[in-house]
């Protein structure tokens, strides 16, 4: 059996709503606070209370810094130098980094400037790395192994903040749900903040409907604002799941193409990439009248299927596509971060049937290196090879059904 957490954000999410919830549904304060004391950040104390929201009992955290706590530490080189010296579990430093470069990426997205340069204005950095590293490490502290969101709000109104009166969502947080399915909601008011989102975008599986499981517990986060009777609460359902190697549902978009110039493959395949796709595919065929062509095979979750159809009829000459649901399994797997002379790789470890676990190097990580260093690809990649070897003996105590499935891009 696997241990299953699903996010129902009828009321939004953020970072500290996720905390709440995890306190709420059994997580102990002091295993929280334990877990964050190996993060080298000091200068901030947790308040947990529990409150009422429109009528519904939760949990409140709240995260008091102290002055200049923090301080020099706000782009998210910093950051990430920080969680690299960390003594956390490898899945969480790595989901951590994810978290950050995805907040990074939104802010540099709406100031127009470069990744390097981005920094967490809104968000704070004592309290964004106890947000992000509390909720992933309370996250592995309960055992989940899978995470699952519904739909996000999306609401109206105005926020303000550093850069002043903004429309809501936020900017940042509009741009973190680029390819997320979200849905308009009849409240005014932020529910939705950056940290938040960048979160669920990382670790979720699936975001949509509730997987099936026998629920175990239930826990409400709330969030610092009130919204009339309507209950300002994150809701975390943890339960379990019958384990099979990581069973889940996938959406199969196809079309056959006889009519389009070659060139054109490349960038259909990067939109379709960054709408979300999970693998998309070339098979050469013969069609009618003996023409050759190509079918475009497209994997993606089941509910962004119309926006593969949209991308699909938008930039390829095709008149139709057919789709289904098809079921698949997935060996369980953790991203882990290994030291190589030349920089630090991400490596996804996958455990076979056997028992046997194997290791594949991130290959954009390997390419920027052997960019940076000037060192041939192949020496980059078999020294990512090698470290992961030795990250392997090291963690001879991987417990792959306790560790998170970061949602691979």
């Amino acid at each position: 059996m696997k241990k299953i957490a699903y996010f129902d954000c009828f009321a939004g999410v953020s970072g500290d709503m996720i905390l709440g919830a995890l306190l709420d549904a059994g997580l102990k304060l002091k295993e929280l606070e334990r877990a964050l004391g190996h993060v080298l950040v000091r200068g901030y104390r947790i308040e947990a209370r529990r409150v009422t929201r429109g009528g519904l009992a939760g949990t409140r955290v709240s995260v008091h810094v102290n002055r200049g706590a923090g301080k020099g530490m706000r782009g998210l080189r910093d950051i990430l130098a920080i969680l690299r010296r960390s003594r956390l579990p490898g899945h969480v430093v790595a989901g951590a980094e994810r978290v950050f470069v995805e907040l990074a990426r939104a802010e540099s997205r709406v100031h127009r400037t470069r990744l390097a340069r981005a920094h967490f204005h809104e968000l704070g950095a004592v309290d964004a790395v106890v947000d992000v590293v509390g909720s992933l490490a309370g996250l592995h502290a309960l055992g989940v192994s899978v995470i699952y969101s519904s739909a996000l709000p999306w609401n109206s109104g105005t926020v303000e903040c550093a850069h002043g009166t903004l429309p809501v969502p936020a900017p940042a947080t509009a741009e973190l749900m680029r390819g997320m399915p979200v849905y308009r909601h009849r409240i005014n008011g932020e529910m939705v903040t950056p940290t938040g989102a960048a979160i669920i975008k990382v670790c979720a599986k699936r975001i949509g409907h509730m997987p099936a499981m026998r629920i175990t517990r239930v826990g409400y986060g709330a969030g610092g604002e009130q919204f009339g009777n309507f209950p300002n609460l994150l809701r975390l359902v943890i339960g379990e799941g019958e384990d099979c190697r990581g069973a889940d549902t996938v959406g199969v978009v196809e079309t056959e193409i006889d009519d389009m110039s070659p060139a054109i493959y490349d960038h259909l395949s990067r939109r379709l990439h960054g709408a979300g796709a999970l693998d998309v595919y070339i098979t050469q065929i013969m069609m009618k009248k003996n023409r050759p062509g190509q079918l475009l095979t497209v994997l993606c979750a089941p509910e962004k299927i119309p926006v593969v159809a949209d991308i699909i009829f938008m930039e390829s000459t095709t008149l139709g596509v057919r789709f289904r649901e098809a079921q698949r399994l997935v060996l369980p797997r953790i991203v882990v971060s290994a030291r190589t002379p030349f920089g630090r790789v991400r490596v996804k470890l996958a455990k076979r049937p056997d028992g046997h676990v194997s290791a594949a190097p991130e290959y954009d990580d390997c390419a920027r290196l052997a960019s940076k260093s000037g060192i041939p690809l192949a020496r980059v990649m078999a020294a990512a090879s090698r470290a992961a070897e030795a990250e392997i003996k090291k963690r001879k105590a991987l417990h792959f059904d306790k560790s998170i499935y970061y949602n691979q891009k």
